[in-house]
């Protein structure tokens, strides 16, 4: 009888492990030239960086790809207009309020302190001179799209390929064509990422040995203190945020929400991902919390593709996080375009394990920080990524009570009903 099949979640995890003892270990020799030189400057740094760049590599062509499908999706614009309208505000105010909330928490716990990487950083990375803020908003749009591609001008592309999704929309069944073809380039664009991710273990094992070995013990606290600052942030954003707007809007007991949606959270833990995590979610909101089948049969998978706010929390912690780490300060304008840039690029982050990485090298460009400080935090993003799983399908089910109570399509009577649904899970995982 084979052994049960190892996942990939714990080979990174095995990765992360290796690579800390192994470091550690190597940390007292780090001066032996051999260790020095072709231990860690060589074998280690060749591996981490070669998965840097292979993140680096599927930012442009995910975050363009996926931005179009997902904001071609929404089908007739005239007949959904209205749903499509308060749905997508109601995504992009928990997106901004996520990352407004771990981009203050992370300045509070400065979990960054106490360590300085800026020696492993490739190049430079002085405080740049701050752009006027009405430049920002005037060069978000491109004058020359392929330009902003080749130099990875991430608002400009953002700005873009919403646009063209959503032209590819209005123009309607004479564009079924290219609708097509780029949602089977989207589909190429998340197989050569779960490539890349197939690689992780090793990445991590490459990238965890380099750091420990380079800083011994000293970046064990600052990494805990990271790992605590976005479990923190997940669970204000459920408790604050997705409540108040339960309580506040659609007057419904938040008690009773959480309870009858615990199954598809284990689902989403389990999985890390917020597409396979897809049916049950449906489910569950139509037959245990009461939404409309209709609505909730357009809001769930948008929200799958446009509503990460999980993800704005990382990407809004680990970026104050490298900023500390490597000594750079970020001021008022900066956290601003993190808030802009991460909401935004939310629409862009595919249902997947993994990908938020490939949107957090985005955001921390935007704002000139180094793509390096991603080394520090891969080996314990797959844990996180779990819990940040978890947020983002809640955020979509939240969404999508308020605006069929909105909507006058809910049926109260179900949610406060005491049915259970156990063998939900069973019948979809």
């Amino acid at each position: 009888m084979k052994g049960k099949k190892m996942t990939l979640t714990a080979k990174i995890f095995t990765g992360l492990i290796l690579g800390l003892v192994c470091g550690l270990v190597l940390y007292p020799l780090k001066e032996v030239p051999f260790i020095k030189d072709w231990l860690i400057g060589f074998g280690f740094d060749l591996g981490g960086r070669i998965f840097i760049n292979a993140i680096k590599m599927m930012v442009v062509p995910l975050v363009f790809v996926s931005l179009v499908v997902g904001s071609s999706s929404m089908g007739d614009i005239k007949k959904l207009g209205r749903v499509g309208g308060k749905i997508m505000g109601l995504y992009l105010v928990t997106t901004a309020a996520a990352i407004t909330l771990s981009i203050t928490l992370a300045v509070l716990i400065n979990p960054g302190l106490g360590l300085d990487m800026s020696s492993l950083a490739k190049g430079e990375y002085a405080i740049k001179e701050a752009t006027p803020i009405v430049d920002v908003f005037a060069n978000m749009v491109p004058t020359n799209p392929i330009a902003s591609m080749a130099n990875a001008d991430m608002l400009q592309i953002i700005v873009f390929a919403i646009l063209f999704g959503t032209a590819m929309t209005l123009v309607g069944a004479r564009s079924t064509k290219i609708r097509n073809l780029f949602e089977e380039v989207n589909d190429i664009n998340l197989k050569v990422v779960e490539m890349i991710m197939n690689f992780a273990p090793y990445g991590v094992f490459c990238l965890m040995s380099k750091t420990f070995a380079t800083l011994g013990y000293t970046a064990m606290l600052p990494i805990l203190a990271y790992m605590g600052t976005i479990l923190l942030a997940l669970l204000l954003q459920v408790c604050i945020v997705y409540n108040g707007l339960l309580v506040g809007l659609a007057k419904l007991n938040p008690i009773t929400f959480i309870k009858k949606f615990w199954p598809v959270m284990s689902v989403a833990f389990s999985t890390s991902s917020s597409n396979a995590t897809l049916p049950l979610n449906m489910k569950t909101v139509q037959e245990k919390l009461g939404a409309s089948k209709e609505i909730s049969s357009f809001t769930i998978p948008l929200g799958a593709t446009v509503n990460m706010d999980g993800t704005a929390i990382m990407q809004g912690v680990a970026t104050v996080f490298i900023a500390q780490v490597f000594g750079v300060g970020l001021g008022l304008q900066d956290y601003l375009m993190v808030i802009l840039t991460a909401t935004l690029a939310s629409i862009g982050t595919a249902g997947v394990p993994g990908v938020g990485l490939v949107m957090l090298s985005m955001v921390l460009t935007q704002v000139g920080l180094p793509v390096e400080g991603i080394a520090l935090i891969i080996g314990v993003d797959r844990i996180l990524d779990m819990s940040r799983t978890v947020i983002n399908i809640t955020g979509d089910a939240v969404c999508t009570l308020i605006v069929s109570k909105s909507e006058k399509e809910f049926d109260e009577d179900i949610y406060y009903s005491r049915k259970e649904y156990v063998s939900d899970i069973e019948e979809i995982a």
